[in-house]
């Protein structure tokens, strides 16, 4: 694979970040891992890179919920009400197990839900999984913003 490939990791915790870079560095995929720290820089970096003529949308968003400014599930609604970016797969990657943020995340139409591991082995072989079953397994939309006009869809 030659692409390179575009993750935008939204995590307040500069650990966990650090955790996911090595993690990415150890598999044999290209990639630039992006990460910003919080709900509102997420969304204001989505705005920036994902207009209506640009390619630099991220092609995966790991986002965790618990996060300062504006938490995740608040993020992922705002991101799957806007036809720009609603084709972007997000893996939300947090701590929290409660199932009512379980339930919420799949209303909102997060691709999946996983709970992190605090062993490292564990959180970079997730990483790692996630990284190849998205970009070796499945087939995503093509890069560049979905802006629905196919189906007749408005950009909002």
């Amino acid at each position: 694979m030659s692409k390179i490939i575009h993750i935008l990791m939204v995590e307040d915790s500069p650990t966990d970040a650090e955790l996911a870079r090595e993690a990415f560095l150890e598999s044999k995929i290209a990639n630039k891992l992006t990460v910003v720290e919080d709900g509102v820089k997420a969304l204001e970096y989505l705005h920036s890179t994902c207009t209506a003529n640009s390619e630099n949308c991220p092609d995966l968003i790991l986002l965790d919920l618990n996060l300062p400014k504006k938490d995740g599930l608040q993020v992922l609604a705002e991101i799957k009400g806007n036809v720009l970016i609603k084709h972007i797969p997000v893996v939300i990657l947090t701590t929290s197990n409660a199932e009512t943020d379980v339930i919420k995340s799949y209303q909102l139409q997060a691709s999946c839900y996983i709970t992190k591991p605090v062993d490292f082995e564990k959180f970079a072989a997730i990483v790692q999984k996630v990284q190849q079953f998205y970009f070796q397994i499945v087939t995503l939309a093509p890069s560049g913003p979905h802006d629905g006009s196919a189906s007749g869809e408005q950009p909002k």
